[in-house]
């Protein structure tokens, strides 16, 4: 099916190209790339998918990522995503072998996980869910219900925020 590689091990010119064949080239102006801009993805929880041919066919990357609340305290999370398959091989498994790498790569009792996806997919799969996010906020357009957490413990989650880059004195 496929072998899960360390996304670090991948040319960054074909992760680009498979990036953009999966969300098109305007991928850069959605939401999800303005909440974590300026940042790198971390390399010890983002994969790469290879198939039996050897062929890269998807990629997921986890970002540093926070929620500033309204008194300006900024909550480090993990950003999931983008997780991406070349349009051909979708619904082969290899999102869902991808997703299980990156969030079983994560240490018990890790940061909330945050993403923008859809709620049914991974909230049976992978336990995100959209009910603690009501007064979260992003830096440019979303539908609410497909902004999603996944946290041990979500009673420690802001009731409202603003989700963006993770503050440079808290990635160091």
């Amino acid at each position: 099916m496929a072998t899960i590689v360390p996304l670090a091990n991948v040319d960054s010119a074909l992760i680009e190209a498979l990036l953009d064949r999966a969300f098109g080239p305007d991928r850069h102006a959605r939401t999800a790339y303005r909440i974590r801009e300026g940042m790198d993805w971390l390399p010890a929880l983002s994969f790469a998918a290879v198939d039996d041919d050897g062929y890269l066919v998807g990629t997921i990357q986890l970002w540093p990522a926070a929620l500033t609340d309204p008194e300006g305290r900024a909550h480090p999370m993990i950003m999931v995503g983008p997780v991406a398959v070349v349009p051909e091989r979708q619904s082969e498994g290899f999102g869902k072998a991808l997703m299980l790498a990156a969030l079983g790569a994560l240490e018990p009792g890790a940061l909330p996980q945050v993403m923008i996806g859809d709620p049914e997919y991974y909230g049976r799969f992978f336990g995100f869910t959209a009910a603690p996010t009501g007064g979260w906020h992003c830096p440019g357009p979303f539908e609410p219900a497909r902004l999603l957490v996944r946290c041990d413990n979500p009673s420690i989650l802001p009731a409202k925020g603003m989700l963006g880059p993770w503050p440079e004195t808290l990635a160091n």
